[in-house]
Protein backbone atom coordinates (compact mmCIF):
# COMPACT_ATOMS: atom_id res chain seq x y z
CA UNK A 1 0.00 0.00 0.00
CA UNK A 2 1.16 3.30 -0.80
CA UNK A 3 1.69 6.44 1.52
CA UNK A 4 -1.01 7.97 1.29
CA UNK A 5 -0.55 10.21 4.80
CA UNK A 6 2.19 12.17 3.93
CA UNK A 7 0.95 15.82 5.27
CA UNK A 8 1.01 16.58 8.97
CA UNK A 9 -1.43 18.22 10.20
CA UNK A 10 -0.05 21.53 11.82
CA UNK A 11 0.07 21.83 15.35
CA UNK A 12 -2.01 25.33 15.34
CA UNK A 13 -4.86 23.37 13.49
CA UNK A 14 -5.16 20.69 15.73
CA UNK A 15 -5.04 23.31 18.87
CA UNK A 16 -7.56 25.52 17.46
CA UNK A 17 -9.56 22.67 16.42
CA UNK A 18 -9.45 21.46 20.68
CA UNK A 19 -10.50 25.09 21.17
CA UNK A 20 -13.40 25.03 19.01
CA UNK A 21 -14.72 22.08 20.16
CA UNK A 22 -14.33 22.68 23.81
CA UNK A 23 -16.28 25.93 23.12
CA UNK A 24 -18.74 24.05 21.45
CA UNK A 25 -18.73 21.52 24.61
CA UNK A 26 -19.54 24.78 26.80
CA UNK A 27 -22.08 25.95 24.77
CA UNK A 28 -24.32 22.53 24.77
CA UNK A 29 -23.41 21.81 28.65
CA UNK A 30 -25.88 24.18 30.08
CA UNK A 31 -28.40 22.25 27.61
CA UNK A 32 -27.02 18.78 27.07
CA UNK A 33 -28.59 15.48 29.02
CA UNK A 34 -26.48 12.13 29.90
CA UNK A 35 -28.00 8.99 29.73
CA UNK A 36 -26.44 5.34 30.72
CA UNK A 37 -26.44 2.87 28.59
CA UNK A 38 -29.19 0.86 30.38
CA UNK A 39 -31.33 4.02 29.84
CA UNK A 40 -30.39 4.51 26.43
CA UNK A 41 -31.64 1.11 25.23
CA UNK A 42 -34.83 1.68 27.18
CA UNK A 43 -35.96 4.95 24.86
CA UNK A 44 -37.78 5.06 22.19
CA UNK A 45 -36.12 5.55 19.05
CA UNK A 46 -36.68 8.69 16.62
CA UNK A 47 -35.22 7.79 13.48
CA UNK A 48 -35.82 8.68 9.07
CA UNK A 49 -38.37 5.73 9.73
CA UNK A 50 -40.51 7.87 12.47
CA UNK A 51 -39.77 11.26 11.56
CA UNK A 52 -42.51 11.43 9.50
CA UNK A 53 -44.75 10.23 12.01
CA UNK A 54 -44.12 12.79 14.51
CA UNK A 55 -43.67 15.70 12.04
CA UNK A 56 -47.54 14.79 11.28
CA UNK A 57 -48.70 14.30 14.75
CA UNK A 58 -46.86 17.77 15.34
CA UNK A 59 -49.00 19.40 12.81
CA UNK A 60 -52.52 17.61 13.88
CA UNK A 61 -51.52 18.23 17.26
CA UNK A 62 -51.38 21.85 16.74
CA UNK A 63 -54.31 22.19 14.32
CA UNK A 64 -56.73 19.91 16.46
CA UNK A 65 -56.30 21.16 20.69
CA UNK A 66 -59.27 19.16 21.46
CA UNK A 67 -58.01 15.75 20.56
CA UNK A 68 -55.17 16.11 22.26
CA UNK A 69 -55.41 14.10 25.75
CA UNK A 70 -55.73 15.61 29.40
CA UNK A 71 -51.80 14.08 29.95
CA UNK A 72 -50.59 15.33 26.67
CA UNK A 73 -47.96 18.42 27.14
CA UNK A 74 -48.15 20.36 23.24
CA UNK A 75 -45.53 22.77 24.62
CA UNK A 76 -42.93 20.11 26.08
CA UNK A 77 -43.85 18.56 22.53
CA UNK A 78 -42.62 20.94 20.86
CA UNK A 79 -39.91 21.76 22.95
CA UNK A 80 -38.43 18.16 22.43
CA UNK A 81 -39.26 18.06 18.77
CA UNK A 82 -37.92 21.36 18.21
CA UNK A 83 -34.43 20.99 19.41
CA UNK A 84 -34.19 16.98 17.83
CA UNK A 85 -34.51 19.06 14.72
CA UNK A 86 -32.28 21.40 15.43
CA UNK A 87 -29.88 18.85 16.73
CA UNK A 88 -29.70 16.69 13.86
CA UNK A 89 -27.40 19.06 11.62
CA UNK A 90 -25.42 19.24 14.27
CA UNK A 91 -25.33 15.92 14.58
CA UNK A 92 -24.36 14.98 10.86
CA UNK A 93 -21.43 17.64 11.21
CA UNK A 94 -19.66 16.23 14.02
CA UNK A 95 -20.11 12.79 12.88
CA UNK A 96 -18.57 13.81 9.36
CA UNK A 97 -15.27 15.59 11.88
CA UNK A 98 -15.77 11.98 13.95
CA UNK A 99 -15.35 10.09 10.66
CA UNK A 100 -12.32 12.55 8.82
CA UNK A 101 -10.43 12.21 12.39
CA UNK A 102 -11.25 8.19 12.64
CA UNK A 103 -9.94 7.69 9.02
CA UNK A 104 -6.93 10.05 9.34
CA UNK A 105 -5.84 8.26 12.48
CA UNK A 106 -6.37 4.88 10.84
CA UNK A 107 -4.26 5.85 8.12
CA UNK A 108 -1.57 7.59 10.03
CA UNK A 109 -1.31 4.44 12.48
CA UNK A 110 -0.95 1.68 10.47
CA UNK A 111 1.64 3.66 8.07
CA UNK A 112 3.43 4.68 11.21
CA UNK A 113 3.47 1.01 12.29
CA UNK A 114 4.21 -0.65 9.12
CA UNK A 115 7.19 1.69 9.43
CA UNK A 116 8.02 0.76 12.31
CA UNK A 117 7.87 -3.12 11.62
CA UNK A 118 9.96 -2.38 8.44
CA UNK A 119 12.93 -0.13 11.27
CA UNK A 120 12.31 -3.37 13.69
CA UNK A 121 12.65 -6.06 11.24
CA UNK A 122 15.83 -4.45 9.85
CA UNK A 123 17.32 -3.89 12.99
CA UNK A 124 16.51 -7.82 13.59
CA UNK A 125 18.75 -8.49 10.78
CA UNK A 126 21.67 -6.22 11.52
CA UNK A 127 21.80 -7.69 15.01
CA UNK A 128 21.85 -11.39 13.87
CA UNK A 129 25.07 -9.74 12.02
CA UNK A 130 26.53 -8.15 14.88
CA UNK A 131 26.29 -4.82 13.88
CA UNK A 132 27.34 -2.60 16.61
CA UNK A 133 24.75 -0.75 18.25
CA UNK A 134 21.84 -3.15 16.71
CA UNK A 135 21.28 -5.81 19.43
CA UNK A 136 20.41 -2.94 22.58
CA UNK A 137 18.08 -1.50 19.62
CA UNK A 138 16.32 -4.84 19.07
CA UNK A 139 17.06 -6.03 22.74
CA UNK A 140 14.71 -2.83 23.42
CA UNK A 141 12.23 -3.63 20.56
CA UNK A 142 11.58 -7.52 20.63
CA UNK A 143 9.47 -7.14 23.71
CA UNK A 144 6.87 -6.21 21.87
CA UNK A 145 7.20 -9.62 19.77
CA UNK A 146 7.28 -12.33 23.21
CA UNK A 147 8.19 -15.62 21.68
CA UNK A 148 5.64 -18.61 21.55
CA UNK A 149 6.43 -20.84 24.14
CA UNK A 150 6.24 -24.29 23.26
CA UNK A 151 3.84 -26.59 25.19
CA UNK A 152 5.84 -29.10 27.41
CA UNK A 153 5.06 -32.46 26.15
Amino acid sequence: MANIHSQSIPQTVLDEIKTKLNEAIELMKPYAITIGAAERSELAKLGDKTLAFVEKTKTHSADNPLLRPAYFDYDEFSIDFSDYQNLRPLSKLIEQLLNYTDDTMMVSGSEAYIAALSFYNSVKDASKRDIPGAKAVYDDLKARFPQNRKKAE
